[in-house]
């Protein structure tokens, strides 16, 4: 049984690392952003003004069914390993997904890797934040 869970952004890469880990392995993608900010509030940039400036998400009607299927794949993991880039878009969408995926309280880690290599994955998991 397949008891570990990691998103990625990109089809390509979860391909990729998939072919680098064992059974108990899946690896799943978000294909990229699944939340943008509302159309709405000040100047409708998506901040409410009398609330501190806090942000206003929606998640994005084109990703409903990746959402889908990554809750089912979040539903049935022991450990969920958020895996996107290690720069601010991609620590933006771990964080999407952290909140959109209701991970508070569930067994996950924070990785991130430079390179799509056995080692540099592996070395990534050992390794999470």
């Amino acid at each position: 049984m397949k008891s570990n869970l990691i998103i990625v952004e990109s089809p390509a890469k979860s391909q990729t690392i998939s072919k680098y880990l064992g059974d108990d392995f899946i690896v799943a993608s978000s294909k990229g952003h699944i939340r943008d900010l509302k159309k709405q509030g000040f100047g409708r940039f998506g901040v409410d003004i009398e609330d501190n400036f806090k942000p206003m998400y929606r998640t994005l009607r084109e990703k409903a069914a990746v959402i889908r299927e990554l809750k089912a794949a979040v539903k049935k993991a022991k450990k969920i390993y958020l895996a996107t880039d290690p720069d601010r878009e991609g620590e933006a969408i771990s964080w999407h997904l952290y909140e959109v995926l209701n991970l508070d309280g569930r067994d996950y880690e924070r990785i991130v890797f430079n390179e799509i290599t056995k080692p540099a994955i592996l070395k990534a998991l050992e390794n999470g934040r």
